[in-house]
C-alpha cells in the first residue's frame, strides 16, 4: 500500500496565506501544497514562484487548484475572509466573514471531509465556533490559531525584559484573541523559575512592567497594522507550527481555540486553552490552576465571544 504524501492545502492568498505557505514551504513541512483563491491567476503565481526555490529548500510539490483539487489534503489552512483594516477591530469583521465560513464548510465537506481545518482569519475565535458548527466534521478537527501569536508575542517581550532567549520563557496567553485575552503570569517561568513575585537574574520583579508587557501585546496588531496596512509574518509561522504538530501527530501542546466543554465552568464558545494537538486534531485541554482573577478575566473573555455569536445568530 502506497504511503499518502503528507499534503497541505492553503484557501485563501491574500497576505496571511501567502506568509503561511512561504514559511511551510521553508520549513519543509509537507511534501506537497496545494493553493487555492478566489483569483486562480493569482494561485498560479504564487505556486509557480515557491516552486522555483526549490533548488535551495528542497523539493516539494507546490500546484494551484480549486476547493474540489483539496481531497488528498491531511491539513487545510484556512486564511480566507476580510483582512483587519486600520482602526478596525476583529471582531468588526464577523458580519462580513460569516457568509464566505457558511460557503466553506459546504464545500470542504463535499471535497474534504476528513482534513483537520486550521483557520487563521479573524475573528479567529468566534469564527472557530462557526466552522464547528456548519461543519459535518467532529469539532475536533476544526482549530483556530487562537493564541499561539499572542503567546509567542508575550514570550518575546518577556524575554527582551529580562535578556533571555524567548524559548526559555514558558506561559500562555489564553482566552480570545484579541483585546479581552489574558496573559498568565501566575503561571510563567523562565528556566522553570516563576516569574511573578521574583527577583530573576539581577532584575528586580516589577509587575507593572510586565502589565505593560500585556498591553503591548493586545496592541501589537494594531501597530503593526497602522504601520504596514496588515499583519502577516509572524501568523504566517504560526500556522506553519500547528500544522506540523498536526501532520507529524506531536500531541504537541499549544494555546489553540478549541470548544469549551465546561472548563472553568464555560461552556459552548470557543476560546484559547492549552491544549494537545496531533493528527486527529484537538485532543485533550489543559486547564490550569489559575488565580481568581485570571479565572474572572477569562470568563468575560467568554461572555464577549458568546455576545458576538448571538448577534450573528450562533
Amino acid at each position: 500500500m502506497a504511503i499518502r504524501a503528507r499534503s497541505v492545502g492553503v484557501v485563501g492568498l491574500g497576505n496571511v496565506g501567502r506568509a503561511a505557505a512561504y514559511a511551510m514551504y521553508l520549513q519543509e513541512v509537507c511534501e506537497e501544497l496545494v493553493l487555492v483563491d478566489l483569483d486562480p491567476e493569482l494561485a498560479h503565481g504564487e505556486a509557480l514562484d515557491l516552486m522555483h526555490g526549490q533548488g535551495l529548500t528542497g523539493r516539494m510539490s507546490v500546484r494551484s487548484g480549486q476547493i474540489k483539487d483539496l481531497t488528498e489534503c491531511q491539513v487545510i489552512v484556512l486564511t480566507a475572509g476580510s483582512p483587519q483594516r486600520p482602526g478596525q477591530s476583529r471582531l468588526d469583521l464577523l458580519e462580513k466573514n460569516t457568509a464566505i465560513f457558511a460557503s466553506l464548510a459546504e464545500d470542504l465537506d463535499q471535497y474534504a471531509p476528513t482534513a483537520v481545518l486550521v483557520l487563521a482569519s479573524n475573528p479567529v475565535d468566534v469564527a472557530t465556533y462557526m466552522l464547528q458548527t456548519l461543519s459535518e466534521r467532529p469539532a475536533r478537527k476544526v482549530i483556530g490559531t487562537g493564541t499561539m501569536l499572542d503567546t509567542t508575542r508575550l514570550r518575546t517581550l518577556v524575554g527582551e525584559h529580562y535578556d533571555v532567549d524567548p524559548q526559555s520563557v514558558h506561559g500562555y496567553v489564553l482566552g480570545e484573541h484579541g483585546d479581552s485575552e489574558v496573559a498568565i503570569w501566575s503561571g510563567m517561568t523562565i528556566g522553570g523559575a516563576p516569574i511573578q513575585g521574583e527577583s530573576l537574574l539581577g532584575i528586580p520583579y516589577d509587575q507593572r512592567a510586565l502589565d505593560q508587557i500585556a498591553v503591548d501585546v493586545v496592541e501589537s496588531a494594531y501597530r503593526i497594522i497602522e504601520a504596514k496596512g496588515y499583519t502577516n509574518l509572524a501568523i504566517g509561522v504560526v500556522i506553519a507550527r500547528l500544522v506540523d504538530a498536526i501532520l507529524d501527530d506531536r500531541r504537541s501542546m499549544l494555546p489553540v481555540s478549541v470548544r469549551l466543554t465546561g472548563e472553568y465552568g464555560i461552556t459552548d464558545v470557543a476560546l484559547s486553552l492549552p491544549a494537545q494537538v496531533g493528527q486527529h486534531g484537538v485532543g485533550r485541554i489543559l486547564e490550569l490552576q489559575l488565580s481568581a482573577s485570571e479565572v474572572a478575566r477569562i470568563r468575560e473573555s467568554a461572555r464577549t465571544m458568546r455576545a458576538s455569536l448571538a448577534s450573528v445568530g450562533f
